[in-house]
């Protein structure tokens, strides 16, 4: 299966939003909005972006 840019991001967003819904059930709205969520924005863009590196390391020949 060949992955492009949108069909990599698409999940990633979907799991950040299921996540933040989920964590205002538990926890306050504006807790999670001021803090939780800029803070799984900024890791999931750095993760991302590291594991799209090692991946075109591994594919490299």
């Amino acid at each position: 299966m060949k992955f492009d840019f949108t069909r990599s991001v698409v999940p990633l967003v979907v799991i950040v939003a299921v996540a933040t819904v989920a964590l205002t059930n538990v926890m306050t709205s504006s807790t999670v909005f001021m803090m939780v969520l800029p803070s799984m924005i900024v890791f999931s863009i750095i993760a991302f972006f590291l594991g799209m590196k090692h991946g075109e390391f591994r594919a490299s020949p």
